[in-house]
């Protein structure tokens, strides 16, 4: 009788691991078919201090870029946070530039298969939790797309969506 029992659970669990082997392989939708990059800038025509201490300046060809753009164009720009996450093929995947901080998310979902030069996007703004914005995109690589933000002490919030390298940058 008590044989009989140790043979069940015996066969019951070895059950339970082969079908688990069944669902463990590669889900084909999480293939990384590249890199979003999301970038959160502070501009202001005031003190860029305003942004906190240590904030980055931008490099010159990005405030070269902000500057060719009307509504963009402030006399101080900084880097207040980055994130860089896969593109996958039938999943979304949300960016967090801001860590720790879930302030500002960015939702990306892939609506065609990337070249390696464009991608469509359906993009999806998040501040506070609420959806602001939702667009359909077309990013080519090298030119990101800025979206004006709110305001922000006293500057506003860029954000800027663009194709990051598929390798991952050495630390």
């Amino acid at each position: 009788m008590m044989r009989r029992e140790w043979i069940r659970t015996g066969v019951m669990l070895a059950a339970l691991a082969f079908s688990g082997l069944s669902t463990a392989q590669d889900d084909p939708g999480k293939t990384n078919m590249g890199r979003v990059s999301v970038t959160v800038y502070y501009a202001t025509n005031g003190d860029p201090k305003a942004a906190g201490e240590g904030k980055k300046e931008v490099s010159k060809e990005t405030e070269k870029r902000l500057r060719g753009e009307e509504r963009l164009s402030f006399k101080n720009y900084r880097v207040l946070g980055q994130d860089v996450q896969p593109l996958l093929r039938s999943y979304e995947s949300w960016a967090q530039p801001l860590k720790p901080s879930d302030e500002v998310l960015v939702r990306f979902e892939a609506r065609s298969k990337p070249t390696p030069d464009e991608v469509a996007l359906d993009l999806e703004f998040w501040l506070s939790r609420k959806k602001i914005l939702k667009t359909d995109a077309r990013l080519e690589g090298g030119k990101p797309l800025f979206v004006l933000g709110p305001e922000w002490r006293g500057g506003r919030l860029i954000i800027a969506v663009a194709l990051a390298s598929k390798e991952k940058p050495a630390s």
